[in-house]
């Protein structure tokens, strides 16, 4: 049980990862000095981001049941 975790938790880490890196900038950080303050509009959001977002936030619902779960079973 602890293994299946553990390797769920890895994946989702990965994928959080990538899926944080894909979002686009919203200015004003480090983002405008790769680029990423030329975009034209910045208050509106395709529907590509609003999925980005979703799958985003599910994959970080899971990441973080799977390090508790680990918190528990290795107590």
């Amino acid at each position: 049980m602890v293994i299946a975790f553990s390797i769920v938790l890895i994946i989702t880490s990965l994928l959080m990862v990538l899926l944080v890196l894909l979002h686009k900038g919203k200015g004003g950080g480090l983002s405008d000095l790769f680029g990423g303050g030329m975009s034209s509009s910045l208050g509106s959001s395709s529907v590509v981001e609003r999925n980005l977002d979703r799958i985003t936030i599910t994959t970080g619902i899971l990441w973080f049941v799977c390090i508790v779960a680990l918190g528990l079973l290795l107590r």
